[in-house]
């Protein structure tokens, strides 16, 4: 798995679905002019934007530990702070900003609870830890065509269900387990519209993420096996993709 791609790829594969779940995220965190915020796994920085707009670039910094993520995020949101670091890691004193969020990044974290644990301490006492993560489990991510598509040929593909949050009621849990108080969850919802299964299909050969680093680990021969078991599983073209997050936010 890998998240050391350019950034433009990030955004034709993920993208699109991020900057729509950003808003929403922000609104359950209720970040509001006057605060300041992280956003902890901020990839190219579609919620650092969402951020921005509410707070201003000098109230803002984000992390990630992909060096294209964050030269991208540097480029595209001037005058925040960004650095290099992992969820886990984070260099921050603490109760340093009144909320930390976490966009679809709980999921791939070495350890969810650390990650989590990082967050409530640079996050101020009784400030707000926001996290979302695809329902991988539920088939509702961006992404469960495709691995629909590939447990069709092959039963045994390890898909991203398992993941840290990605089934109802575990990203709660994860909440409290690191600590946090009066959890709350929801669901956020996001449709990406395809004209063509091209446009659909061409990201994943870029080598994003679990799926990525699966296509791209096939044969010529597996790879186009997959690409018509793909085909088979979604609608005629154009056709929209809606997928769904589960949300959970916290007190730190």
């Amino acid at each position: 798995m890998s998240f050391e791609v350019a950034a433009e790829s990030y955004d034709r594969f993920m993208g699109r679905y991020s900057t729509q779940l950003s808003a929403g995220l922000a609104d359950l965190a209720g970040v509001a002019a006057g605060q300041t915020a992280l956003d902890v796994g901020c990839g190219p920085g579609a919620l650092t934007a969402e951020l921005v707009a509410r707070l201003g670039p000098g109230s803002v910094a984000a992390v990630d530990p992909s060096e294209p993520f964050v030269a991208a995020a540097r480029d595209r949101n001037p005058g925040v702070e960004v650095r290099r670091a992992p969820a886990e890691k984070l260099p921050f004193e603490d109760g340093a900003f009144d909320a930390a969020l976490a966009q679809l990044v709980v999921h791939f974290m070495a350890d969810a609870v650390g990650g989590l644990r990082e967050m409530a301490r640079v996050t101020r006492p009784d400030g707000v830890v926001a996290a979302s993560v695809w329902d991988m489990a539920g088939e509702r991510a961006p992404i469960s065509p495709f691995w629909v598509a590939a447990r069709r040929l092959r039963p045994d593909a390890q898909d991203e269900a398992g993941l840290a949050g990605a089934r109802q009621g575990h990203l709660a849990h994860l909440f409290a387990e690191a600590g946090l108080r009066d959890v709350e969850v929801a669901e956020l919802d996001a449709t990406v519209t395809y004209e063509s299964f091209e446009e659909w299909w061409q990201p994943y050969l870029a080598g994003v993420g679990p799926a990525g680093a699966y296509a791209t680990s096939l044969s010529d021969e597996e790879r186009s096996e997959l690409r018509e078991s793909c085909r088979a599983v979604l609608p005629e073209a154009p056709f929209a993709v809606t997928a769904t997050a589960w949300a959970a936010r916290g007190h730190a």
